[in-house]
């Protein structure tokens, strides 16, 4: 098994904020008293485009602490790209993510980090909050959509959208976050063979400001669990999903304009611009441009793969067996002389 590689910290600590001024230093100073069992940890502060004095508050905590980052976004571009942002500069061995609202526990985190370290064959715990303190209609949407996302992809995790949840360093270096996918990184993660458990953690109603997601963000988290649920089965064969479509929709169209054929041929019915006969060529029309756009789309993922820019597997470990000694005098003589050669190269 090949040995893990150092890294500066023990754990980096990423929180995505948009205007939390107010719960930014109590939340800095809960983590430190929560982590002091895992030094050295790393905080990276990453400010989507706050409009109040959240950086202010931000430029305080670093002048008093050399192991806090902070990251200024221009505007605001979501927390899918603060987090991606903060995940490819985190030197920690492990890396959690909360949000900066303080209705996440970070007495938790510790907990979370056991739990992964106990478990050799789990890469990222996620926290369910349980129970939750929010109102009745955020509560049955999100349960709704954790419902539809469980269903759908298999990870049976209870709570999508928390954003408490550690990883092992190397889960975060193959997924690519934009749009709003940070609440399908279990389900990516997933899709490469990675290992998501579940830890029920504290949740406290929220203290400061209000909440930043209002229910477009449901519709949109349902776009987008199409795009990855599309791009995980058909990325690699978009033909397979468009060639479906076409065969349903030119079955429809061909069998009922045949059966209009077949009445004027037999019953010598005459035939006529009827509503279900216009349907049915529709339908075959559609079938044959889904046929076209999976074709083309064939075309596209054939030249990426060629490129070298199609899909890739995901490697737990590469394994080497150890040589063989030799009974050949001059042969064993020779092997030290090749590997010491080698390495000096």
């Amino acid at each position: 098994m090949t040995a893990e590689p150092s890294h500066a910290y023990q754990l980096s600590v990423v929180i995505p904020l948009f205007d939390e001024e107010d719960s930014l230093a109590e939340l800095h100073r809960r983590l430190r008293a929560a982590l002091t069992d895992w030094q050295p940890v790393e905080i990276i502060f990453v400010d989507d485009g706050s409009l109040d004095g959240s950086f202010k508050v931000i430029r305080e905590i670093l002048a008093h602490d050399p192991d806090t980052l902070a990251i200024r976004f221009r505007r605001n571009f979501g927390k899918s790209l603060a987090l991606n942002e903060a995940f490819g500069v985190a030197r920690g061995r492990y890396i959690a993510t909360i949000d900066a609202d303080l209705q996440d526990e970070p007495d938790e985190i510790p907990r979370m980090l056991e739990h992964l370290e106990q478990n050799p064959g789990i890469d990222l715990v996620s926290g369910w909050k349980w129970p939750r303190r929010d109102g009745f209609i955020k509560r049955w949407t999100s349960r709704v959509f954790n419902y539809v996302v469980r269903r759908s992809s298999g990870i049976t995790l209870h709570d999508f959208n928390c954003g408490l949840k550690v990883y092992r360093r190397e889960v975060l270096q193959e997924i690519p976050l934009y749009g709003e996918l940070h609440r399908y990184i279990p389900v990516l993660a997933g899709q490469l063979g990675f290992i998501s458990s579940e830890l029920k953690v504290r949740h406290h109603p929220r203290q400061h400001g209000v909440s930043k997601f209002g229910m477009a963000r449901f519709l949109n988290g349902f776009l987008d669990l199409l795009t990855v649920k599309f791009l995980s089965s058909y990325r690699n064969r978009p033909l397979h999903i468009f060639g479906r479509l076409a065969l349903v929709f030119c079955s429809a169209g061909f069998g009922i304009c045949a059966l209009f054929f077949l009445q004027w041929y037999l019953q010598d019915y005459q035939l006529r611009l009827r509503p279900l006969l216009v349907g049915g060529m529709f339908s075959v029309i559609v079938g044959l441009q889904c046929l076209f756009f999976g074709l083309l789309a064939e075309m596209t993922a054939h030249r990426m793969a060629l490129e070298g820019q199609g899909h890739k597997v995901s490697l737990r470990e590469v394994l080497h067996g150890s040589p063989q000694p030799s009974d050949d005098p001059s042969t064993s003589e020779a092997v030290p002389q090749a590997a010491e050669t080698g390495s000096e190269t």
